[in-house]
């Protein structure tokens, strides 16, 4: 397949549609996930009442349910999100922020995993942990390589009928038979806070636009990606970096995404 006409057609595709994307996601990564939406052409909503989200999630036209932040409310208003998403056929996409730094935590992300997701994107500590792993986490973040986690991946996506994306300097998304790597990203990506919860809101908007979720998950990868090595060029630090990534997302055209890097 010819990985970067593909990603530009779905891209022109978003541009057009503007999809919905109804995030019920943390505090931490509301403002650059909203931001990384808009640049890219999607519309974002952030919305996580449990008076309004089923209603919202039949209005959106792709969920994502993010655990970083977590309440007992919002666990009620993701588990009525996530099940009302899944009634309407719509597409949501589960990231389980810090899955295996505590039993709540865990057993969150795994309540809602058994509502199957489209996509669960994760890092490789959260993904072994749900998939019964040795996983070691400090916090929020991976102490694993993504290939360590690859296997149990593919079990969980087996398991549960979805797609399992984990990421790390390389990422990989996998149906539990097919696996494709994305090569592209930035070290200096790694200091600003909340990049992989804008992954997670990247896919759930390359969803609505690509039938295929594996193909659908490597995309949105690969467009954050490259847009960070883009950002990277002239980055002063992570504070530079993170307003250029916003923009190599709303600039990003056919001759950019000759740089992606989908195998």
């Amino acid at each position: 397949m010819n990985h970067p006409a593909a990603v530009w057609t779905a891209l022109q595709e978003l541009r057009r549609n503007a999809p919905l994307v109804h995030s019920i996601t943390n505090y931490v990564a509301m403002d650059i996930t909203a931001n990384a939406l808009l640049a890219v052409g999607a519309s974002p909503a952030m919305v996580h009442a449990t008076e309004e989200v089923e209603d919202f999630a039949g209005i959106a036209q792709a969920l994502v349910v993010n655990i970083g932040t977590l309440s007992p409310a919002w666990v009620e208003a993701m588990v009525r999100a996530a099940e009302r998403a899944s009634a309407a056929g719509k597409p949501w996409v589960l990231d389980p922020v810090g899955a295996g730094a505590t039993p709540y935590r865990t057993g969150v992300a795994g309540e809602l995993l058994r509502r199957r997701p489209t996509v669960l994107r994760g890092n490789a500590s959260e993904i072994l942990a749900l998939g019964g792993g040795a996983a070691r986490t400090r916090g929020v973040d991976s102490v694993d390589a993504s290939e360590q986690a690859l296997e149990v991946a593919r079990g969980l996506a087996r398991e549960g009928g979805g797609v399992v994306a984990v990421t790390g300097a390389v990422d990989y998304v996998t149906d539990g038979e097919r696996v494709l790597s994305v090569s592209n990203g930035h070290p200096m990506m790694t200091r600003i806070t909340a990049l992989g919860c804008t992954a997670t809101a990247l896919v759930a908007a390359f969803l609505v636009v690509e039938p295929d979720p594996v193909l659908a998950a490597a995309q949105a990868l690969a467009v954050l990606g490259l847009c960070g090595e883009i950002a990277a060029r002239d980055a002063e630090g992570p504070g530079s970096l993170r307003w250029r990534l916003l923009d190599a997302l709303y600039r990003l055209d056919e001759e950019a995404l000759l740089g992606v890097r989908i195998a």
